[in-house]
């Protein structure tokens, strides 16, 4: 079978120029501190206590247990079986991750057309914004009879899924009745929080109400695509089997110490060699496939939250166990910026900046070499009679890479054999992995997300939700917004 390639050719000197790209003698010199990222790394992969602990479990995804891949599959083929239309309702990597997955893995226009659909239900995903005009709009306009929700959310308070859930729930309440919860999965966490305290309280009084799914410890959200996201996977048919041998497959790849054997380790480092060395601090990833933007997307959350750090990462050793801090001595405010792009729509926007702007991004290309369907333009066509579309991306991504290139501008291209289930998978876990990777070099701690917490405890203080601490409300009183109102025009 083919295998996903990285080209990192124009990332090196030799492309691109001398002040522009690195060398292999800069990956050379970089040798040390590779040995040190995968040997940590490493350690840390071989014991379960530590993935938990340290929020690494996302690595054993690929390997889950066949009899609970089949009870998940059978639960989304239960669903889909009953049910014309699905709600999702998450935020953050609960709705990044089964979006990228969705508009990769099934027909263009899914939702618009009842035969790409081959009686599956129509899916849409909500309780990712306060938008109210989105929701209201979907909730007016589908039967409660014909709809089932899935819930998405470890503690079952964040805000916006939340209100969406609090509010689905009334609408089929309204009309299902006392039995609505059997129209309700939740995928929470196994042992606490909010959500589990109402599943567990509707289960009790009811077995078929508010059925659950474990969020599993040691995975967070932007890692969790292959957890939280296997449900919805099921849902829409696709085999989660073949998602998750992908992953499988390049996990395998992404093990090798070698970093020229390794393809998520050089991405990484050839990356941290750029940033830190070419201050290339902008990261725009290119798929030259429609379908694949929304992957795109989720990798902006995956790289934005897990490498914009503001502290370096302290270790401290307790027996053979880690704990990581923040090193308040080392304020470090690193990470790259990611944008989502889109060949070869944005040739016609972004890269007027990519190629004339200011030279500080590294842009990654997504080429695939297979396409599900072809199209030719007919023969009326001019210059273009007779050509293939398929072709045509091809050769547009060819251009965009070497204008890039003749303009000493770094880029790397990584190339899918197909976009399908398997591949996907491998995809998805060869950016996980060189995020990973990515961290250890930076030394931070790529797993936690302390920055995202700021806004929800403003919005949690305004809204008197119990529980805020007394720091935090001592925060937000002693540095309020300021507003002048000559400052407003």
């Amino acid at each position: 079978m083919k295998q996903i390639q990285f080209d990192f050719n124009n990332m090196f000197d030799s492309n691109i120029g001398k002040g522009n790209g690195v060398s292999p003698a800069a990956i050379g010199g970089l040798s040390g501190a590779l040995l040190r990222a995968h040997r940590h790394l490493k350690n840390i992969l071989s014991d379960k206590e530590s993935r938990i602990r340290l929020s690494l479990e996302w690595a054993n995804l690929p390997f889950q247990k066949a009899e609970e891949v089949r009870m998940i599959q059978g639960l989304g083929e239960e669903i889909s079986a009953k049910y014309k239309n699905v709600i999702f309702l998450g935020i953050g990597g609960s709705y990044l991750g089964l979006k990228a997955a969705q508009d990769a893995l099934l027909p263009a226009y899914y939702n618009e057309f009842e035969n790409l659909r081959k009686n599956r239900p129509r899916i849409y995903f909500e309780g990712n914004n306060l938008d109210p005009d989105t929701l209201y709009v979907l909730l007016k306009n589908l039967d409660p009879k014909q709809t089932f929700i899935i819930v998405i959310s470890k503690s079952g308070e964040t805000t916006e899924t939340k209100a969406a859930f609090d509010l689905a729930g009334e609408w089929l309440k309204k009309t299902i009745g006392r039995n609505y919860g059997r129209q309700i999965i939740a995928i929470t966490d196994p042992s606490s929080g909010a959500l589990r305290r109402k599943v567990s309280l509707e289960n009790t009084k009811d077995h078929l109400s508010f059925r659950s799914l474990p969020l599993l410890k040691g995975v967070g959200g932007r890692f969790s695509e292959l957890n939280m996201g296997l449900l919805h996977l099921a849902v829409a048919g696709i085999r989660i089997k073949e998602v998750l041998s992908g992953a499988a497959a390049m996990a395998s790849r992404c093990g090798a110490g070698d970093i020229y054997r390794n393809p998520a380790y050089m991405y990484a480092a050839l990356h941290y060699l750029l940033y830190r060395r070419k201050d290339r601090d902008i990261a725009v990833l290119m798929p030259f496939a429609e379908t694949l933007k929304s992957t795109a997307d989720w990798y902006v959350q995956l790289l934005a939250e897990s490498l914009g750090k503001k502290f370096s990462r302290k270790i401290k050793a307790i027996g053979k166990n880690e704990i990581w801090e923040n090193d308040p001595l080392r304020i470090v405010n690193t990470g790259r910026t990611p944008i989502s792009s889109r060949g070869t729509n944005d040739l016609h926007s972004i890269q007027q900046n990519n190629i004339e702007g200011e030279n500080n991004k590294v842009v990654t290309f997504i080429r695939v070499d297979d396409f599900s369907h072809e199209l030719v333009v007919p023969s009326s066509g001019g210059f273009l009679a007779g050509q293939r579309y398929s072709r045509l991306i091809a050769l547009a991504q060819e251009a965009t890479e070497w204008a890039l290139a003749r303009e000493g501008r770094a880029n790397c291209t990584i190339r899918l054999p197909r976009i399908n289930p398997y591949y996907w998978g491998g995809l998805i876990f060869f950016f996980e992995m060189a995020t990973a990777f990515e961290g250890e070099l930076l030394e931070i701690n790529a797993f936690d997300q302390p920055g995202v917490e700021g806004y929800k405890d403003y919005v949690y203080y305004k809204l008197r939700k119990p529980g805020v601490s007394g720091k935090i409300i001592s925060q937000i009183k002693s540095s309020p917004l300021r507003k002048v109102k000559k400052f407003i025009i």
